[in-house]
């Protein structure tokens, strides 16, 4: 899994560093929040390990700022000093922040995190897939919306997106619906299929020329 670890101190971020590949992970590497925001984004790195004290932007900070990005979830890990009170914990939690490690990192303790953040990475990830699927009537084709009522997919489609949709028939429906409904009707003279296409040769710079 890539992670992305942030440390203003260049001896704790090779020790954060090397602890992380040892556990089998690929590490990028950040010194402050400006520069780990830039690559987050870039790299879309789903674990986030940082230090609390940074200058620019703090940890704190870097949390909030990825918490208003509307990209996938960021687990964030935040790391402390020993004596972080209760007080500034909740306020870190307030802010987004998933879990705590104290300074200096214990390899595992870092494993056991890490182990937590990874499912609870895949369970986001499966309802994300689950939310992104439309419930529709095997019979009418009604789409259900997330208030559980139930509407034609025009309507459905035209809240969701403001575009509008206009009714046809495709050919399979169109002979096996309106070709036996003109022949009981008594109308032979109908077309053979529902608006034909010319020949790919008669387009010409995206408008169809007549056949005559």
């Amino acid at each position: 899994m890539k992670i992305l670890a942030v440390e203003d101190d260049p001896v704790a971020l090779t020790v954060l560093e090397d602890t992380l590949k040892s556990l089998g992970h690929e590490v990028v590497l950040a010194e402050e929040g400006e520069s780990a925001f830039a690559l987050q984004q870039a790299q879309g790195c789903r674990i986030v390990v940082s230090d609390w004290n940074m200058p620019l932007l703090d940890g704190l900070s870097l949390c909030q700022r990825l918490r208003a990005q509307p990209d996938d979830y960021v687990y964030f890990i935040l790391l402390t000093s020993s004596e972080a009170t209760l007080e500034l914990r909740d306020r870190a939690m307030s802010a987004g922040v998933d879990d705590f490690l104290s300074k200096p990192v214990d390899q595992q303790d870092l494993k056991i995190r890490l182990h937590v953040a990874s499912r609870i990475l895949q369970y986001t990830t499966h309802i994300q897939a689950l939310e992104s699927l439309i419930p529709i009537c095997s019979y009418c084709k009604n789409v259900r919306d997330d208030q559980s009522y139930w509407k034609r997919i025009e309507n459905y489609l035209a809240e969701l997106t403001g575009a509008g949709c206009s009714h046809s028939v495709c050919p399979d429906c169109y002979k096996k619906h309106v070709v036996p409904q003109f022949e009981a009707m008594g109308i032979k003279d109908y077309p053979a299929e529902l608006n034909p296409q010319p020949p790919r040769a008669q387009r010409v710079a995206g408008s169809v020329t007549p056949i005559k």
